[in-house]
């Protein structure tokens, strides 16, 4: 299966795919090096990933994107409303990715982004704190409250920097110290579940049409 990882930061949502082939893009020369190092076997491409995408989605079979998400987040929402702050506009190359891939894309797709702070323009899939678009049916994924309470910010548990950076390498399973880095992360075990669900459609599939041959 040749896949394309869009924005892929250090490769949570990779950590844990077998049999693939991964094209990774990511827009941070010293991300896309750590990504690189955790994951030898990929081809890291330091590029914009909305440029490549158009130019290149019609040779995979399965497109994974993390398009930037701080302008779509109950947080930016937060900060604008009660701090004064001046908001930004959404980033609409969120739905522009999503659009073209719907529209134009023969293979699997799954979009990720944070739950928005408005209602979504195109009604997504919901696990946990994300919002997946995708081609396919994201089959339910349960996460436990141990596991939400490492990842949520909101969270009541004080812990140290240290402490808190600890946690969350032995969650993701990423030996860094970017604090922000891990956050970010998709959690391993949800990027395989929902490469798995891709492949279970291939499958099913190729299935109905040797039933119908």
């Amino acid at each position: 299966m040749k896949v394309l990882n869009l924005y892929a930061g250090v490769g949570g949502n990779r950590k844990l795919w077998k049999d693939v082939e991964v094209t990774a893009v990511e827009w941070v020369p010293e991300i896309a090096q750590i990504y690189q190092d955790f994951f030898p076997e990929d081809e890291v491409i330091v590029t914009d990933a909305h440029q490549f995408l158009l130019e290149n989605y019609q040779d995979y079979d399965f497109i994974w994107s993390s398009p930037p998400c701080p302008t779509h987040s109950f947080l930016h929402r937060n900060f604008a409303k009660m701090k004064g702050r001046t908001p930004k506009y959404p980033d609409m190359a969120l739905y522009q990715e999503i659009i073209l891939l719907d529209t134009f894309f023969d293979g699997l797709y799954c979009v990720e982004n944070v739950k928005s702070y408005y209602t979504p323009l195109i009604k997504p899939q919901e696990i946990y704190r994300h919002y997946f678009w995708s081609n396919f049916y994201i089959i339910p994924f349960d996460l436990n409250v141990k596991d939400i309470t490492i990842t949520n910010a909101r969270s009541s548990v004080r812990r140290t920097k240290k402490e808190h950076i600890k946690m969350l390498q032995e969650f993701h399973g990423l030996k860094i110290d970017d604090v922000k880095l891990l956050s970010n992360c998709v959690y391993p075990p949800l990027g395989k579940h929902i490469l798995d669900c891709a492949r279970g459609t291939i499958q099913q599939k190729l299935m109905t049409v040797g039933v119908k041959q």
